[in-house]
């Protein structure tokens, strides 16, 4: 596909070229079936088996053990802000970044919520220790970002929650490495980064946490409702399940699985990072160095000038969607696991040919 960008978007964002390929492949017919997939059933034997491969995939990819539910929902992860104290009660925020805050905002919509710890005085630039946590012992449940889609700022590991479940936002970084299941209570990611299209979010959930689901909440927000009915309360987004499915196959069959990916997607950002370390202050990273992202490597430039100068300048040697968040400023580049080791060399070769040129 000689005509493809190298494409740094944040989400909906890059997916690999081969799974594209078959969906262009399979898009009037499904093999045998004579139909496309999105215009099955999802009660029909055939869309059946594609909603328990894109499970089982998942279960294996991320070695979910059998007492946690695999859920495919609709709403994105502004649905789960909500959705999360509805069902499980009143919890703590670890709020790292944008998609934190935002979450323990709706939280405290819905009554009670409160900061374990909050970075906004810092700018957002890390990742708390353990002993800066200041847990509630009574919290039903302590909420983290794993990955802070536009500071880039992501955790190395799990916080440490003792007794209390762990409740992970995964949606930038969902499947770019192995995660230790049994240490969360529950994991969520809206599947536009790195999973699928836009319009399906994986939920995995500890099955003791769903006895918590009140019978009073709306049924199609009762966890448990979703999962008596395997994710097919309502017609479920078939087509999206169908991608995550086909990606699944993917990281398995073409990149061997998440401690392969986990080695490719470190090798990507370092390029990157690299390039930002090694250019005097020119490039001036927003995270510490201890909480930088694998998915989404945002810095500034010395002026905003030079900020639009660079992403005009990338776009013309097909370098795009490199722009940063409002919010944050500078350039970012989502380098997320679809994303060719090739197309970052290319970047990181334009960043040491643009510092050059523009450096004082």
């Amino acid at each position: 596909m000689s005509d493809r960008v190298h494409n740094f978007a944040a989400g909906p964002a890059i997916m690999p070229e081969s799974v594209l390929a078959q969906i262009r492949d399979e898009m009037l017919s499904l093999p045998g079936l004579g139909m496309s997939v999105m215009e099955i059933s999802h009660r029909s034997a055939e869309f059946k088996a594609i909603h328990a491969a894109a499970q089982t995939n998942i279960r294996e990819l991320l070695k979910v053990p059998d007492n946690y539910e695999v859920l495919f929902l609709q709403g994105g992860s502004r649905l789960q802000f909500a959705m999360i104290p509805m069902n499980l009660g009143i919890g703590q925020y670890i709020v790292t970044g944008t998609w934190g805050k935002k979450a323990l905002e709706e939280a405290k919509n819905l009554g009670g919520a409160g900061a374990a710890w909050n970075g906004s005085e810092q700018g957002f630039v890390r990742f708390p220790s353990d002993d800066e946590l200041d847990l509630d012992p009574a919290a039903q449940f302590v909420h983290v970002t794993s990955n802070e889609t536009i500071q880039g700022v992501q955790f190395g590991q799990e916080p440490a929650v003792g007794d209390i479940p762990l409740v992970c936002d995964c949606s930038s970084d969902f499947m770019c490495r192995p995660l230790p299941i049994e240490k969360y209570g529950m994991i969520y990611a809206c599947a536009q980064k790195n999973a699928g299209p836009a319009g399906v979010t994986v939920v995995i959930i500890r099955k003791d946490l769903l006895e918590r689901s009140s019978t009073s909440l709306p049924s199609y927000m009762n966890y448990q409702i979703q999962a008596e009915n395997d994710s097919m309360y309502n017609t479920p987004p078939t087509f999206g399940i169908y991608v995550i499915k086909l990606i699944g196959d993917w990281l398995r069959d073409s990149v061997g699985g998440l401690e392969k990916m986990r080695e490719l997607n470190r090798q990507k950002s370092a390029l990157l990072y690299d390039a930002i370390d090694k250019s005097a202050g020119f490039y001036k990273p927003h995270a510490a160095a201890d909480s930088r992202s694998l998915m989404n490597v945002v810095f500034n430039l010395p002026s905003e000038e030079l900020d639009s100068k660079f992403v005009a300048e990338a776009a013309k040697q097909q370098l795009v969607n490199l722009k940063g968040h409002r919010s944050v400023g500078g350039i970012r580049a989502s380098v997320y696991n679809a994303m060719p080791l090739a197309s970052v060399e290319v970047l990181r070769d334009f960043m040491i040919a643009f510092h050059q040129e523009h450096q004082a």
